[in-house]
């Protein structure tokens, strides 16, 4: 995507507008017609905290989302800015700008949540910016991730006897990174000094007790360390003189404190080098229309209500993409037929292998397309609509056959025909030549190429649709003896029956060639999928041992603590996911 042509500058992706989330369908749009697998980076935190100027930096620009320059918040709603990545070609950096949390116009935090929320379902990098320190006050601005678990579900109905929904955040959240703004502390604790990670890991630490004070204290941290599977932190200098702030988009880098314009470099260069591609369960590489899907699909069940749910947004993408998936199968065998089948064919197996060939490829186009086929009922509806092409082509392959057979017995025997009309054969002995002309004709008739699958059926019902005359010139031969004419009838009889018999025996063997294939084509829908269900058993057990270990990490840190009641509770969230990756594989099954 040429990102530069579509996106000189932000554009908002959900407005609030009096308290509504509304969508700009301009921006899904823009989002639509991205091909490449996006890296999102999200930021929010409190207004007026110079959230736009680092999402101005990352974007590559002096200016672009609104910096504002007075008390008020600027950014309504969520902006998006869609530029190419600066360190993975063919990858897309998508840039979310938040509103301002916060801000005193709003009257509640209701939309708050739904956009703290939002910026965590869409991102794979989530930035949250905030002044000072990581202080009590700055946890407290921070109360939009506690309430998280009210306003986000993993699962839409989770099953009975296991663990809150929230212990599956880890699975899909994105890597959490603190920004401290006019950051003026020394980094060091008990006089040795720490880096901006440590001094996060230290702001993260629990507090022993358990009054409401210790509970309140702990919930935001708790939050953090169990949510969120990567945790950065970088601290900023002030970037100049208070006076300049409101010029800060129109300032250089040499007008800028020197610390400033360096800890800004490493923050972006940290952001382009480990932001990962927004991935969903089971390894799915977010592109723009993914983006585009998850956007609409959450946005949706907050207007009408519900709780934003991953695997509802991951099952509403795979039906718009597998039923894509299908369409493009199905384009792939119709290209490939076209190009490789001229009809009619010289016998059904030709045309059956062809079709194979053809199916077996339409079936990896539908594989690597699709994901998430419940029950298999896209590779089931693929499946019905190959077979149904299959038997379209037969259809056409037989009556290409008929035709062009009934033409060439048109031409080959039409003189013969005006010559029965002109009595050529009504006279003694005309029998024998007409007998032996038809020979020479049918000899004709067999070595005309590409007559396809019906040339024996067509030729016989030639035949039989000649008895009558050739009967009458039997008849009127005078040089045959009563016997003799009773023994030629009886010659033809028999040669008709030879033939109607070996024509019984061709439909039998081309039905049973029909049913071969049916079940070769079913075998090959086994084979694949199965071949699929295990590389996404794989994946899917490679996601879980990652957050089993991050799990058991977390586990370790909180018995170091001394904090034995989350360490348990913990413990048991691992021993469930354990037990569910031990569950007998589901079975591939295609009917």
């Amino acid at each position: 995507m040429a990102s530069e042509t579509y996106m000189p500058g932000p554009i908002c992706l959900i407005e609030n507008v009096k308290g509504q989330l509304m969508i700009n369908q301009e921006a899904l749009k823009i989002l639509s017609a991205i091909t490449d697998p996006v890296v999102v980076v999200a930021i929010v935190g409190l207004y007026r905290t110079g959230k736009s100027y680092l999402m101005n930096k990352l974007a590559g620009k002096q200016k672009g989302f609104s910096l504002g320059a007075t008390v008020q918040s600027h950014t309504k709603g969520i902006w998006m800015w869609c530029v190419p990545h600066p360190k993975m070609a063919d990858h897309t950096l998508v840039l979310l700008d938040t509103e301002g949390l916060g801000d005193v116009e709003k009257g509640d935090n209701q939309n708050d949540s739904w956009i703290f929320a939002l910026a965590i379902l869409l991102s794979s990098t989530f930035v949250y910016n905030s002044m000072g320190t990581i202080n009590q006050q700055a946890m407290d601005q921070l109360h939009y991730v506690t309430e998280l678990t009210n306003r986000i579900r993993a699962k839409s109905s989770p099953e009975e006897n296991e663990i809150e929904d929230s212990a599956e955040f880890v699975s899909f959240f994105p890597d959490f990174v603190w920004t401290l703004r006019d950051f003026s502390l020394d980094l060091e604790i008990d006089g040795q000094p720490i880096s901006a990670d440590e001094y996060l890991d230290a702001a993260l630490k629990l507090k022993q007790g358990t009054s409401k004070k210790d509970k309140n204290f702990n919930l935001p941290r708790l939050c953090i360390r169990k949510f969120f599977p990567k945790k950065k932190c970088f601290i900023f200098d002030r970037p100049t003189h208070r006076k300049k702030l409101a010029q800060l988009e129109t300032l250089h880098d040499d007008q800028l404190d020197s610390e400033f314009v360096q800890q800004v470099a490493e923050f972006c260069s940290y952001i382009f080098s480990y932001s990962k591609v927004k991935t969903l369960s089971g390894g799915i590489k977010v592109n723009g229309p993914r983006l585009e899907s998850l956007v609409l699909t959450y946005v949706n069940a907050i207007s009408s209500g519900d709780l934003p749910c991953m695997e509802n947004a991951v099952l509403a993408l795979a039906q718009i993409e597998n039923s894509a998936a299908v369409q493009k199968a199905l384009a792939h065998y119709d290209q490939q037929m076209k190009q490789k089948v001229q009809l009619p064919t010289e016998t059904l197996m030709e045309l059956l292998d062809l079709h194979r060939d053809c199916e077996r490829e339409a079936i990896e186009v539908f594989i690597k397309h699709s994901f998430k086929d419940v029950d298999q009922l896209f590779q089931k509806e693929l499946g019905a609509q190959l077979e149904t092409r299959r038997d379209n082509f037969h259809e056409r392959n037989l009556k290409a056959s008929s035709d062009r057979c009934t033409a060439l017995l048109q031409d080959i025997f039409s003189p013969l025909e005006e010559n029965v009309k002109q009595g050529i054969y009504s006279k003694p002995g005309g029998y024998r030549l007409f007998i032996q002309k038809i020979e020479e004709l049918k000899k004709k008739y067999y070595l005309e190429p590409r007559k396809g699958i019906q040339a024996e059926e067509i030729l016989q019902k030639y035949l039989k649709s000649k008895e009558d005359v050739t009967d009458t010139i039997l008849q009127t031969d005078q040089t045959l003896t009563e016997k003799e004419k009773e023994i030629e009838v009886e010659r033809v009889k028999a040669e008709s029956a030879e033939a109607t018999a070996k024509m019984l025996e061709e439909m039998q063997r081309k039905n049973e060639q029909l049913m071969e294939q049916k079940e070769k084509s079913y075998q090959e829908h086994v084979k694949q999928l199965t071949e699929k269900m295990e590389k996404d058993r794989v994946q899917m057990q490679q996601e879980q041992e990652r957050i089993i270990a991050l799990k058991l990490q977390e586990q370790a840190r909180l018995l170091k603590e001394g904090f034995q009641e989350e360490s348990k509770r913990l413990h048991n969230e691992i021993q469930n996911l354990q037990r569910r990756m031990e569950r007998p594989k589901r079975r591939c099954v295609i009917s």
